[in-house]
């Protein structure tokens, strides 16, 4: 798989570059700020582009914006948005139409190497991936006559993984339990929470968030 980076910080940068080469990808460009990824991007055509979310001039959206306009021009190509912070506002703003492609993680997962690369390879194969902690802030807000808490502590773990955007096995891998078993929990969660049952992964991921942000 071909990939393209952008982040202002050298040092990141390049070590994205090593982790991902090491893993197998081919890394083709390396940007300092959106401009060039996009250059890059309309030049090349990556599989999948790592950018983070602040990036200069300015460093407010400059990424989650060029983020943005390659989902538009370019659909073939997957995103995967880093943050140093949890912003849920720019996080939604991304995944608003489709979580097909598309991932937002903080970058303090990119020290857990494995995982790192296992959600690069899914964004690029059009999966998803949402950071843990975007997911458990959205449940941990309040709200009136709240559905969530109709549901059991384990179908809440489900849940979580489930909106992070790992499949049926991929959870009952993590939980150490029967795919039987996560099937049941999924099927109860979306009956509680009046979700459509949608058989895409990242068509559920969609609906998860849909259900969580509002």
């Amino acid at each position: 798989m071909r990939v393209a980076i952008a982040e202002d910080s050298v040092l990141l940068r390049e070590g994205l570059a090593r982790l991902l080469s090491d893993a197998g990808f081919e890394v083709i460009a390396t940007c300092p700020d959106a401009e060039a990824l996009m250059l890059k991007v309309r030049s090349y055509e990556p599989d999948v582009v790592v950018v983070d979310i602040r990036l200069p001039p300015t460093h407010s959206d400059e990424g989650v914006q060029a983020a943005l306009d390659i989902r538009a021009e370019h659909p073939g190509v997957a995103v995967l948005v880093l943050s140093q912070y949890v912003e849920l506002g720019l996080a939604l703003k991304l995944l608003a139409d489709s979580a097909e492609g598309v991932g937002y993680l903080l970058k303090d997962r990119v020290a857990d190497v494995d995982d790192f690369v296992d959600a690069v390879r899914r964004v690029a194969g059009g999966g998803s991936a949402v950071d843990p902690i975007i997911v458990s802030t959205l449940l941990s807000r309040q709200r009136d006559d709240d559905p969530l808490a109709r549901l059991t502590p384990r179908e809440r773990e489900v849940l979580e993984l489930m909106a992070t955007g790992r499949s049926n096995q991929g959870i009952a891998d993590r939980l150490v339990i029967t795919l039987r078993a996560v099937e049941k929990y999924v099927s109860s969660i979306f009956g509680k929470l009046g979700l459509p049952s949608t058989g895409g992964e990242s068509r559920r991921v969609l609906a998860v968030l849909t259900f969580l942000r509002s």
